[in-house]
């Protein structure tokens, strides 16, 4: 395979008639119109237009597979000009590998074929004045006439529980309407659709193009606390909403969310009609019916959805006056009846969006055609909730709008009641009252703060710091008139007065929560060792920080002394020292000690690392602003491993009449106060703080298995860039993902009490299978005492047991007296310690074999990384394939659905198979007839909400197939 390439990124062939040996195209020229004239009333010379240059390709007609082809456009020419530069690209056929594509020639390599392909290239030129020009010419890969051909064949198996939309974009696929309640898809239950909508005009080519499909209706038998799960495949470009209604057409509950998951729940047994509706946009989508995850009903989903009430925030560009916020209200207001309740004009506020003001043409504006559903609701509050929601997603898409979303009544959960909390808009922004209901930290956890020592007076550290000590050498710039001592108080320049940049660390950190006064800490629960190793300046020399460090990591230090308990994180929010080959073994040493060193990125808005920050075994940590944006002071690069607030004080888009900085402990006009501040520094103690409340939870986590969590996506919040990028790293710290992931690391660290496990919660026997397996295991001395079933047609069977009834079980249904329909029946599994449930689902009648409409196959050379050779299957095929005429030689095979007709298999949301799986593609040695590469091909779903590292091998990604 050719390095960097990917058998599941190229084109495949597309059948056109060969070119002749030279094509010569010409662009159109431009004319130009006179314009008025000046006050004299004579008019202006016409203006001369510039002509576009001139492409001419020379390529050979035809080339046989293995042979290097050369398409030659150096005798293209500008006439008035001169050429600056050439654009070659592949339009069609099996993916190839051009070189010298900003060349006036490029050459690629004929791929292996099993008979003539036609490939399709285009060639733009751009003159000096910017004028560009475009030829195209097509070139037929003949087969290699002396290599040995066989026939592959084989059968692709689809799961009887996987489902298809009726109404795809590939025209290959069976078509029959589903827009309605009358003519809703029959569907089994448990099972998982795929599907694809788009709006009139949206999407790509296909069936769907022009007219639109912006409703699926499904009918299927439900149960009661089943739920209904919407996976939105292309939700950054589109959005859409799932319904549920009653076998009357009520509407029971609905989600319309604008993220790439919607769910319902199922109030009672009974037929429902489910709706997949397409807010806007085109997109690709699973739906997964059946599932027992217990979801919230709109009511409650929705409760504190404050109706007829949106915050706007607006776009705003001097230099595009359709940018203009306050131009941009009054047109909201004209076409949809908007009214500002609050905020200046032209500026992010709440409005109204009163339903008593909606006429015809506002209603149609803001409900679009859904504005008849309203009706199907027949709760007054939940009407109104979705009319508001609906508004604010039509809202959102407005031009001029950046983004509008509910106004919530808010409760106290488990925030803290500091007065000056609200002003911390830095602590929802990482999703830290999450954690907070898990924890708010231990004090056996330390964080080593080294900085310019602290204010141990305030108010908000009383109880929260342990003994610490001074590292500063320098009396002059300790400012306390002596060198190192065991008095690690911050003396700022006397009175009072000073920056206090450790206090202001300190309390991000670990200031008292739930005191009444001041603020909180991200960690509060946790105790912070002052370590000060800056002046009064705020400057120190990296010898002294590095013995700061050591004292911290309970390594010999100047001090001659060593803490009573070393620290579990180290928190410098300092920088600014060049490389050194001692420091950079002395952050190995505390990383080896399991010891988490976190530190600022620096400040100066470059690239360049800078240190400590810069050190492998160091966490270092750019700045966001109150959007989630990189501050604009905050450094990027290379070295950046993870992002966290840090502010940025020259604003208040928080809107709260302060400027958005962080706002922690310290000290104003001689008194303890409360002050805001931006930098890297301010960011660095919200991830120090993040690691302590994990630390809290699971003691064990090391420094190494926290790196580990932070590189897998389990801290963080992915953004910038998909995956690590250079502003962000690996993403935005999200404090309740990462104590959550804290949780799920204890492992087997905590000793088990008695209890059973079940296998499965639910056992799905369709409409075909007669036995399945239960196993039941169980800890602690658990002792299975009985099993039990609610159901005549179902009985369980021990198998494979041990004395305590563990093991194995044989569960069996008997259709032969139940008429059509699906069933439920339940295990009772009863034991010393607890009991568990297992549902059993069974179908009669409903034997018929899975349906995914058109799958394409496609045999990929990896020598020659392209597409041999493909060939298309269907259910009335049995999905049995054949490809003839294959040359001898090593490939992978591979299968999928192409709902939206891109051209690409395997997209989110589409069927996808591999032999044998898509994890571990088998080579395929062809040297003989094949006839039984069979493999099975099924929907890829993932779950969104946590970043994944992506597979290691290239078939997660989607081929590209021929017309």
């Amino acid at each position: 395979m050719t390095a960097g390439r990917s058998p599941l990124a190229h084109g495949r062939r597309r059948e056109c008639a060969p070119h002749r040996l030279t094509a010569l195209a010409f662009a159109a020229m431009l004319s130009a119109c006179g314009g008025g004239g000046g006050g004299s009333g004579a008019s202006a010379p016409a203006a001369v237009a510039n002509l576009s240059p001139r492409v001419l390709i020379e390529a050979p007609e035809s080339a046989n597979s293995g042979e290097t082809v050369t398409l030659d456009g150096g005798a293209s020419s500008d006439p008035d000009g001169s050429i600056r530069s050439y654009a070659w690209s592949q339009t069609s056929g099996t993916a190839v590998v051009l070189s010298g594509s900003t060349q006036p020639s490029a050459s690629f390599t004929a791929p292996a074929v099993s008979e003539p392909t036609s490939l399709a290239f285009s060639l733009t030129v751009t003159d000096n004045d910017g004028a560009a020009g475009t030829g195209s010419v097509s070139v037929s890969v003949q087969p290699s006439a002396d290599t040995p051909r066989f026939t592959v064949s084989g059968r692709l198996g689809a799961s009887v529980s996987q489902s298809l939309d009726l109404t795809t974009n590939d025209p290959l696929n069976a078509n029959a309407a589903n827009d309605s309640f009358d003519n809703a898809q029959p569907l089994p239950n448990p099972t998982t659709v795929g599907g694809y909508l788009n709006e009139p005009g949206s999407g790509t080519e296909g069936r769907s193009l022009v007219a639109g499909d912006v409703e699926d209706f499904y009918r299927v038998n439900l149960f009661q606390d089943q739920s209904i799960t919407l996976l939105v495949a292309n939700a950054a470009s589109a959005d859409a909403d799932l319904y549920l209604y009653d076998a009357s057409g009520n509407l029971v509950d609905f989600s319309i969310d604008t993220a790439e998951l919607e769910s319902v729940s199922v109030p009672a047994d009974g037929v429902y009609f489910v709706n997949v509706s397409l807010f806007a946009g085109a997109t690709l989508y699973n739906l997964a019916i059946g599932s027992g995850v217990p979801v919230l009903p709109a009511a409650q989903r929705y409760a504190n959805v404050l109706p007829d009430q949106a915050i706007i925030h607006y776009q705003a560009d001097d230099a595009d006056p359709a940018l203009d916020p306050e131009a941009t209200e009054t047109r909201l207001s004209d076409r949809l009846a908007t009214r500002r309740i609050a905020g200046g004009r032209g500026r992010d506020g709440l409005f109204s969006l009163p339903a008593a003001s909606l006429d015809a043409a506002s209603a149609r504006s803001r409900l679009g055609r859904l504005r008849e559903r309203r009706r199907a609701i027949a709760d007054d509050n939940l009407r109104d909730v979705w009319r508001t929601l609906v508004s604010i997603k039509r809202l959102a898409r407005e031009p001029g709008v950046a983004a509008a979303e509910p106004n919530y009544r808010v409760s106290v959960r488990a925030t803290p009641n500091d007065e000056a909390y609200p002003l911390q808009w830095h602590y929802p922004l990482i999703n830290l009252p999450a954690a907070w209901r898990i924890t708010n930290g231990s004090p056996e956890v330390i964080v080593a703060v080294v900085d310019t020592g602290i204010l141990s007076g305030h108010p908000d550290l009383a109880g929260q710091l342990v003994p610490g000590y001074d590292f500063i050498r320098d009396p002059e710039s300790a400012g306390d008139g002596d060198g190192i001592d065991p008095d690690p108080e911050d003396v700022g320049t006397g009175n009072l007065s000073g920056n206090f940049h450790g206090t202001h660390v300190t309390g991000t950190v670990a200031a008292a929560g739930n005191n009444r006064i001041g603020v909180a800490g991200a960690a509060w629960g946790v105790r912070v060792m002052p370590l000060r190793a800056l002046g009064t300046d705020g400057a120190g020399t990296s010898y002294d920080i590095g013995q700061a460090v050591r004292f911290a990591a309970g390594l010999a230090n100047d001090s001659g002394t060593l803490p009573a308990q070393r620290a579990d994180i180290i928190n410098l929010s300092l920088g600014g020292e060049g490389f050194s080959q001692f420091n950079r073994e002395l952050y190995r040493e505390v990383r080896r000690r399991g010891i988490s060193v976190v530190a600022a990125a620096g400040n100066e808005s470059r690239s360049e690392p800078d240190y400590p920050a810069g050190y492998a075994d160091v966490f270092s940590v750019s700045a966001i602003d109150a959007q989630r944006n990189v501050a604009p002071y905050s450094n990027r690069g290379s070295s950046i491993d993870l992002a966290a607030p840090g502010g940025d004080s020259g604003n208040d888009v928080t809107g709260d009449g302060y400027p958005d900085g962080v706002l922690s402990t310290g000290a104003a006009d001689g008194g303890f106060a409360y002050t805001f501040a931006s930098g890297t520094s301010m960011a660095a103690p919200h991830v120090s703080a993040v690691l302590a409340l994990m630390k809290s939870v699971n003691p064990g986590l090391s420094a190494d298995n926290l790196a580990s969590l932070l590189a897998a996506g389990e801290l963080t919040d992915d953004a910038g860039d998909p995956g690590r990028d250079d502003d962000f790293g690996i993403g935005i710290i999200n404090a309740g993902k990462a104590v959550d992931a804290a949780v799920a690391a204890l492992g087997d660290s905590i000793a088990q009490a008695p209890s059973i496990s079940v296998s499965s919660d639910v056992l799905n026997f369709g409409g075909r299978a007669e036995t399945l397996q239960l196993v039941v295991a169980g800890t602690g001395n658990a002792r299975v005492t009985s099993l039990a079933t609610n159901a005549d047609w179902l009985t369980v069977h021990a198998q494979t047991t041990d004395g305590d009834g563990l093991g194995r079980y044989q569960v069996r249904v008997n259709r032969s007296a139940l008429e059509d329909g699906i069933y439920r029946g339940e295990i009772l599994v009863r034991s010393t310690a607890n009991t568990r449930r297992v549902k059993v689902l069974l179908a009669v009648g409903s034997g018929e074999d899975a349906e995914l409409g058109t799958l394409y196959v496609l045999l990929y050379d990896p020598a020659a990384d392209s597409v041999t050779a493909q060939t298309a299957t269907r259910s009335s095929d049995g999905y049995r394939f054949r490809i003839p005429r294959v040359p001898a030689g090593d490939y992978l095979l591979f299968a999928g659905t192409d709902l939206n007709n891109n051209l690409r298999i395997c997209d989110a949301g589409e069927a996808c198979g591999a032999l044998l799986t898509l994890d571990q593609p088998l080579r395929l040695r062809v040297d003989r007839d094949i006839d039984d590469a069979d493999f099975p091909v099924e929907y890829q779903i993932a779950i969104p909400g946590r970043q994944s590292v992506a597979p290691a091998s290239s078939a997660a990604r989607a081929l590209r197939r021929a017309r």
